[in-house]
């Protein structure tokens, strides 16, 4: 092995832990767990609402459910990656 690629395992060998791990990749992407907490809280919000949906049938609210599930998900990517283009090439950090 050369000495490039050693340097390269020797810094994620160092951040072993699960919580370090999960914490840096919470700032490198932070729209993806945005995402992940949306679409957990319309799934909720929607098995909630399932006792109360009246005369509406299953399948209507659970596809209800599925779409703004998918939708929540889809918008926070979307800003994610509209943020990471503005902060590439808006912005332009001094190298």
């Amino acid at each position: 092995m050369s000495s490039g690629q050693e340097s390269v395992f020797s810094e994620y060998e160092t951040d072993t832990s699960q919580t370090s791990k999960l914490l840096r990749k919470f700032k490198e992407t932070p729209f993806v767990p945005i995402g992940m907490a949306g679409f957990a809280m319309v799934v909720g919000y929607g098995l909630y609402k399932l006792k109360h949906r009246g005369d509406m049938k299953m399948s209507l609210h659970l596809i209800h459910m599925r779409v703004a599930a998918q939708g929540f998900v889809v918008g926070a990517i979307t800003c994610g990656v509209l943020y990471s283009m503005f902060r590439e090439y808006v912005v332009k950090p001094k190298e």
